[in-house]
């Protein structure tokens, strides 16, 4: 009854905004995560060929971690149609699903009713876990599989004398469909190491082999996943990051002190925002004072190890990629070390010689800072739910205007917003791109340019000077729109397009000026 209204609270928390265009934060992963399920449902219905909208004509295969909420949307729109709800239906359902796992979790690792609800809550109500419980992207789906993982594997190290073969199935099938889910929940090897360490020095029962099967299994799985998807992706996402971007400044900050500072501020910034907008101040505070009990619980080691590898990829990864939904395996950890401490002093105070009139004010005095925090929490992620009505409304009128199956070079970095375009082709900065980007998108099979940055547009004055060869769709529209079709090309715009040149050679034009 109780996980039950837990379970509700969570569920209103997340509906809120549910029918809301996916152009809410963050805009850049949802409208990828949707491009991904809709081209699953109209072009390759494989889940090994995930594929976005933009670089170019199709197909345009990316290497990214097995596309679940995707695929599921893609199977529910070949049943019902295209609808995106059904990918925030998707996320509700794992997050829900996640509430529930740590009650149990909690239940078991402290041997308290009392602790597994109050870790439910603390998740349920925590600002990161109700607003990316909702939103299209992977989060939900690897929070569900890291803590079913974590506590699977550690009822089995911790509860199996033997180590029996049959016990290690459940962890290793959940710690795979975890890697898989999202690589950096790699993570969760940390705290699993830590338990075995710690049934080593305690002198237990140790059989390597299924605990070699936990540990290897599924890096071996995701690791040849990622070799097939990089064998057909032009885009390499993960691999890419972690090359020439996370590897280098972890690199740099052992070698040279400015930037070990700069790592530093980063570091202490990507724990502001854990602190923020995915714990709130409520739940961070509950995270911190959790660690001074977490003696009492069967397996401290988890949850040490746990903090150890959080903080360690914390500090190597969201250090570079400052995004606060890459903490989100800090949640499960900070609900069930929350819900433990709230748990010990609520028995504390219950067992106390207090009058019975100050624990009932005790109680409601409880309630009302939980008002509050759901309440603080709600406020920290305000901001994300908000999204640009009218860019909504100019992406769906280009939908309805331009060619069907026409490529376009949209002068934009955003995939939500091509996504509601509904067009395959280019995203591009407009200040950056150039005739000769142009020309060769063109040969591809582009027949549109969409100005969508229009004043970057104009600032780049060599592309802007030989994009006026062609029509504009609507001169009154607010995002204008160039037909680049050889076939309509304007009169006289080879001779505007020289004089233009000789007037920059002479001099007479500079960058910005028209």
């Amino acid at each position: 009854m109780a996980l039950g209204a837990i379970l509700m609270l969570a569920l209103a928390l997340r509906l809120h905004g549910i029918h809301d265009p996916i152009l809410d934060h963050p805009g850049w992963r949802q409208g990828d995560e949707s491009a991904i399920a809709r081209n699953f449902a109209t072009l390759h219905y494989n889940p090994f060929y995930p594929q976005v909208d933009y670089n170019g004509p199709p197909p345009n295969y990316v290497e990214l971690e097995l596309q679940i909420v995707p695929f599921l949307m893609a199977t529910l729109y070949k049943i019902f149609g295209i609808h995106e709800i059904f990918g925030r239906l998707i996320s509700i359902v794992f997050s829900l699903g996640t509430v529930a796992m740590i009650a149990y979790f909690a239940r078991w690792l402290f041997s308290s009713m009392l602790a597994g609800l109050l870790a439910a809550l603390v998740f349920a109500i925590m600002p990161g876990s109700l607003y990316y419980g909702r939103t299209i992207t992977p989060e939900a789906v690897m929070g569900f599989a890291l803590t079913a993982a974590l506590y699977s594997a550690t009822r089995y190290l911790v509860e199996d004398e033997a180590l029996a073969w049959r016990g290690a199935i459940a962890p290793t099938a959940w710690l795979t469909l975890a890697f898989l889910a999202k690589p950096v929940s790699v993570v969760a090897l940390v705290p699993v190491a830590a338990i075995v360490i710690r049934r080593s020095v305690l002198g237990r029962t140790l059989r390597w082999p299924p605990v070699l099967l936990i540990l290897f299994i599924p890096l071996l799985v995701v690791f040849g996943y990622d070799r097939f998807e990089s064998g057909h992706a032009e885009w390499r996402w993960a691999s890419g990051i972690t090359a020439l971007h996370v590897l280098p400044a972890l690199h740099d900050a052992f070698t040279q002190g400015i930037a070990f500072s700069a790592k530093w501020q980063h570091f202490q910034d990507a724990l502001g925002m854990l602190s923020r907008t995915m714990l709130g101040p409520f739940c961070c505070a509950l995270l911190v004072l959790g660690f001074f009990v977490v003696s009492r619980s069967r397996a401290p080691e988890l949850l040490w190890g746990w903090l150890v590898g959080a903080l360690l990829y914390t500090y190597v990864v969201v250090t570079v990629e400052r995004v606060d939904y890459y903490l989100y395996l800090w949640l499960p950890l900070a609900a069930l070390v929350g819900g433990s401490y709230l748990a010990l002093l609520i028995g504390t105070v219950a067992k106390s010689t207090l009058l019975r009139s100050l624990k009932y004010a005790g109680l409601a005095a409880a309630l009302l800072i939980l008002s509050g925090a759901v309440y603080q929490n709600r406020q920290a992620v305000q901001p994300y739910y908000r999204y640009s009505k009218a860019v909504y409304r100019n992406a769906v009128a280009l939908d309805r205007t331009l060619a069907q199956n026409a490529l376009i070079v949209m002068g934009h970095y955003d995939p939500s917003v091509l996504y509601y375009i509904n067009r395959k082709g280019w995203e591009e900065d407009p200040y950056l791109w150039t005739p000769f980007d142009e020309q060769s998108a063109i040969r591809k099979g582009a027949r549109y340019f969409i100005a969508i940055e229009h004043n970057r547009f104009q600032k780049n004055v060599e592309l802007y000077h030989w994009m006026q060869r062609f029509p504009i769709l609507n001169p009154n529209a607010r995002w204008p729109v160039y037909e680049t079709d050889y076939a309509k090309v304007l009169p006289g715009a080879e001779a505007r397009w020289r004089a233009f040149r000789r007037a920059e050679r002479s001099g007479r034009l500079r960058q910005g000026q028209q």
